[in-house]
């Protein structure tokens, strides 16, 4: 077994173990692993006190680990005082409830460590629900006799369940009466975003959507472009809750901006289906940017999983569209060879700009590059309208941007700012005015 030393202080002691299976399909190398794991951790203030990857030829389907690796993981718990194990990979609930028996120690996985993280950071009623519902989703999936109560009869009538109903099922039932529930909230939270959604639509701003691995720079450049104060430190899923500014472009034209919830490689399924509502901002968004950690030796792998995950929520080739930008962030940490190569690769694309949300290199260059890519889907047109048409002047006021308006006796000149969608949309309403 490699080992890592990490510090960091908390009442929580945690051993991090990476399982690295031959012909595994992980993209990241087994350190990178391990280091993410580590930073998981730190996001909710666990005391790392050991670090380590385990090669496995075969995952054994009771316990995960051999018996050899299994003695030498009680060693390290016992040495170290730890009272928890983290292991980078998905347990199935047999696996960890006897490691658990085994090792005597609380044991997570991957997903319970990624669910515990964005408990802690939701702060918003949405966010809540939607965590709550992937914890009830989570946990529903671990009830096959994971503790020792679970295998009582419950005997006698009671309100959830007649005679001899057993306790796992009256867990269940309480954990799915929960979650239709937490459904029924969240299907009034998307009406209600939808609702909020549709009166942008009307001023009208375009989105523009932040996504990108975790930890990859989103917040900083949010915070730097809109002078707001949202949680940006080093640390992964740092932001939770999508957060939106209006932000004004240097040709004067207005935004949404919108920092979203960072993405990571093996995000639980049961994140990707709750936080679905939340991220329906980045299906809606005029322009998708994509925030990378160009200082990262990872950046290439990292973009391929952003590109994965957005491609599950229907953005598939979202990178081959007119409306997707990447943002070489932290160009600020390279070094001038590789600041000159990454200059060079932005050069022969136009969609590529490279900046530093510490000093503010290529912000200026990144909102010109919106500023351009939004064109293309606009166009300036002059109108004129009847004075009598008051549902023509009004939808004209809705939806689209007004530059200039001139009102005679019979007559409304408009010079007006309008995507080509809605412009097809005003033209056939002239034709059925004139007809």
């Amino acid at each position: 077994m490699s080992e890592f030393q990490v510090t960091a202080r908390c009442p929580t002691r945690a051993i991090i173990i990476f399982p690295n299976i031959s012909n595994s399909k992980e993209r990241l190398s087994p350190e990178s692993r391990l280091l993410e794991a580590v930073g998981l951790a730190h996001a909710i203030s666990i005391e790392v006190i050991f670090s380590g990857i385990i090669n496995l030829k075969e995952v054994k389907s009771g316990k995960f680990f051999g018996q050899g690796q299994i003695g030498e993981l009680r060693q390290i718990k016992e040495e170290q005082k730890a009272d928890l194990l983290i292991v980078d990979a998905s347990l199935s609930p047999i696996q960890q409830r006897n490691l658990e028996k085994e090792l005597e120690i609380k044991v997570i996985d991957r997903t319970a460590l990624i669910l515990e993280i964005f408990g802690e950071r939701a702060h918003t009623k949405e966010g809540k629900l939607q965590v709550e519902l992937a914890h009830l989703i989570y946990q529903r999936s671990r009830l096959v006799r994971s503790w020792t109560h679970l295998e009582r009869q419950r005997g006698g009538a009671g309100f959830l369940g007649g005679p001899g109903e057993t306790q796992i099922e009256l867990d269940r039932r309480i954990i799915d009466d929960k979650i239709v529930r937490i459904k029924k909230d969240l299907e009034k939270v998307k009406k209600t975003r939808e609702l909020q959604r549709s009166t942008r639509k009307k001023v009208p701003y375009p989105v523009v959507a932040l996504v990108g691995y975790t930890n990859a720079g989103k917040s900083s450049l949010f915070n730097y472009l809109t002078q707001a104060s949202v949680f940006a430190q080093d640390l992964l899923f740092a932001t939770l809750d999508p957060t939106m500014r209006k932000l004004r472009l240097p040709s004067g034209k207005e935004i949404i901006l919108s920092d979203t919830v960072g993405f990571i490689s093996d995000l639980p399924h049961e994140l990707i289906m709750s936080f679905r509502a939340t991220l329906e901002e980045v299906l809606e968004a005029s322009i998708v940017v994509h925030v990378r950690d160009i200082a990262n030796t990872d950046t290439q792998i990292e973009k391929q999983d952003v590109l994965e995950v957005l491609s599950s929520l229907g953005l598939k080739h979202i990178e081959d569209s007119d409306k997707y930008v990447e943002l070489l962030n932290k160009k600020d940490l390279l070094s001038d060879t590789d600041k000159e190569y990454i200059d060079n690769l932005c050069q022969k694309h136009s969609s590529m700009i490279a900046t530093s949300a510490v000093t503010g290199e290529g912000i200026g260059e990144f909102l010109d590059c919106i500023d351009k890519k939004l064109a293309q889907t606009e166009s300036v047109e002059k109108i004129s309208i009847g004075i009598e048409q008051g549902k023509l002047i009004s939808w004209l006021h809705e939806h689209s941007e007004i530059l200039s308006e001139k009102y005679e006796e019979d007559r409304a000149d408009f010079e007006i700012r309008i995507s080509k969608v809605n412009l097809s949309k005003l033209q056939n309403q002239i034709k059925k005015q004139k007809i």
